[in-house]
């Protein structure tokens, strides 16, 4: 896979969401130096741990979710550094693969077993939408627990605040934390609320109108849309080698 391969390939997967969001903010390409890219590592996150992982796999490109961003302060300099010393390319995809229908969301979802993406997560008034998914047939909340658990291979947590079984579910992975997201999974009739981060004001709300919840790590919720865009690189080019690199699970606490 040459380099102008890769990058027409990332405009034909993405669309208008390229242009909706800016290149070196929500998606970016770092050190591209090699003609040909054959084996591709993929994680939600860039640290200086995954890139000396990929170095030490023969990883030609990282991509990535995320970037290393800038309040992360001085790592983003460090992982340039290391990816230059080891000649190794990353490419990031952030709003963008959230959005998109093989992306953050949807994959988790589908991963879950939700019969049909009723809603697409989406960029709305400066905040991420809740997608939403259903389920054939209500399951009790105990058991989407323990396919959360099983999927993301971590402690998860949960709050049952009431007795209502879950048919529909509203999500965002990630940094879903905010109470207008969980207002935006009551007004449109969700059981619970599953995304990848929370704070006193979220635990604190979903319990004020008795919504369910179901957190996951940030990271976790997130691999596999990550996956998801990697596969859509090797069914395209077929002479690429796809392996995910290893994150810890340090969120998870308890």
């Amino acid at each position: 896979m040459i380099v102008q391969q890769f990058r027409s390939h990332i405009y034909e997967l993405f669309g208008q969401l390229l242009i909706d969001f800016k290149e070196d903010e929500e998606y970016g390409f770092c050190n591209f130096s090699l003609n040909n890219y054959e084996r591709i590592g993929y994680a939600t996150n860039i640290t200086p741990e995954i890139v000396l992982q990929a170095a030490e796999k023969n990883v030609h490109l990282i991509v990535t979710h995320h970037d290393a961003w800038d309040f992360v302060y001085g790592m983003k300099e460090q992982c340039i550094e290391l990816l230059k010393e080891h000649n190794i390319a990353h490419f990031y995809i952030h709003l963008p693969l959230d959005y998109i229908d093989f992306g953050t969301c949807n994959s988790l979802l589908k991963l879950l077993g939700v019969s049909k993406v009723v809603q697409q997560s989406r960029h709305f008034e400066g905040h991420s939408a809740i997608g939403i998914g259903e389920f054939d047939s209500p399951i009790p909340l105990e058991k989407l627990v323990e396919k959360m658990t099983c999927l993301l291979g971590e402690k998860i947590y949960f709050q049952k605040n009431n007795n209502k079984e879950i048919k529909r579910i509203g999500m965002v992975t990630g940094a879903g934390n905010g109470t207008n997201q969980l207002r935006d999974a009551m007004n449109s009739n969700c059981d619970v609320y599953i995304t990848g981060e929370k704070t006193l004001y979220t635990i604190q709300y979903a319990k004020f109108i008795d919504m369910n919840i179901i957190v996951g790590s940030h990271t976790f919720t997130e691999i596999f849309g990550v996956k998801s865009f990697a596969q859509k690189l090797q069914e395209k080019f077929k002479d690429i080698e796809i392996l995910q690199l290893h994150e810890e699970h340090f969120e998870v606490t308890g």
